[in-house]
């Protein structure tokens, strides 16, 4: 197609030959390609000028076309790998995407203004593939080994409540105690258990109460309002804990650690955006997260 453009650009096979530094018997084999894969002669050749025919008419504006597709196609990733640009689509859970995503990208993207960043925020996990989306944030130990992961960080949790509960409710001391409390459960895992561990031994117990959520944040307001006694995220909780508006019932308990991690769908041909938008989280939040240090 570059050739037929070029010799009816040129008026000639042999000027076109010069343009692209190619042999006048290359220039006529592509020419005579180009009329076979069309299934009609293009140009009216003579010894004096060459001119379109009707089909050639008709197709020179239509390569043109292509030739200038490939050229944005060549220019487009033809961008220096450095240079990170596009859009990227996020999914998160709603607590954490709400407590420390969003600030962490607002902050990326001021660092790098050609990327622009959809965060999608799910209390599921998603298929990547089906639904787009170029990294998921994901909070576990039970990762699917099909997946590419990259560890950020941990997640800690704290077992609160708000001092108003704590004045109306009886004394907790022990993991025990737990039973004799109303507990702000997450109604996505189901039973009501709390899992931590004692002396190196993991520790089950029991909990139950009045109001459950499929999300932690609701289980948080609850819990600032004097509700009970809720298990949360110490990336949402630890701030309300320093301002006085929660209490670390259970300081000496350990509830179960669980990993935060990137998880994306291939290393190959990996845009430029979301390797620095690894990078750049990986970095922020890691080794010790930013809600777990010291105010």
């Amino acid at each position: 197609m570059r050739v037929f453009v070029t010799v009816v650009e040129c008026g000639s096979q042999a000027a076109a030959a010069l343009r692209l530094d190619l042999s006048r018997p290359v220039i006529s084999r592509y020419l005579a390609e180009l009329e076979e894969w069309t299934g009609a002669r293009l140009l009216h050749r003579t010894t004096r000028r060459l001119s379109l025919t009707a089909a050639g008419k008709e197709t020179l504006p239509r390569c043109r076309q292509v030739l200038e597709l490939s050229e944005a196609l060549r220019t487009a990733v033809a961008a220096p790998d450095d240079t990170p640009q596009g859009l990227l689509r996020v999914t998160v859970s709603t607590s954490f995407g709400q407590a420390q995503l969003a600030q962490a990208v607002a902050e990326f993207v001021r660092l790098y203004p050609a990327v622009a960043v959809d965060m999608v925020l799910l209390d599921r996990a998603v298929n990547l593939v089906e639904e787009r989306i170029d990294l998921a944030i994901r909070i576990s130990n039970d990762l699917d080994p099909n997946v590419i992961a990259r560890r950020l960080t941990v997640c800690r949790s704290v077992v609160c409540a708000a001092p108003d509960y704590l004045r109306r409710a009886p004394a907790l001391r022990r993991i025990e105690d737990l039973a004799r409390h109303n507990c702000l459960t997450h109604s996505y895992y189901g039973t009501s258990v709390w899992h931590f561990e004692r002396d190196g031994e993991p520790v089950a117990v029991a909990v139950g109460g009045n109001i459950s959520a499929n999300e932690s944040v609701s289980l948080l307001q609850a819990a600032c309002a004097g509700a009970g006694v809720a298990l949360l995220p110490t990336y949402l909780a630890a701030s309300r804990i320093r301002a006085g508006e929660l209490v670390d019932v259970l300081p000496d308990a350990q509830p179960r650690e669980l990993g935060i991690y990137a998880v994306y769908t291939s290393r190959r041909h990996m845009p430029a955006a979301l390797r620095v938008l690894l990078d750049f989280l990986a970095q922020r939040f890691a080794p010790l997260p930013l809600w777990d240090s010291p105010a």
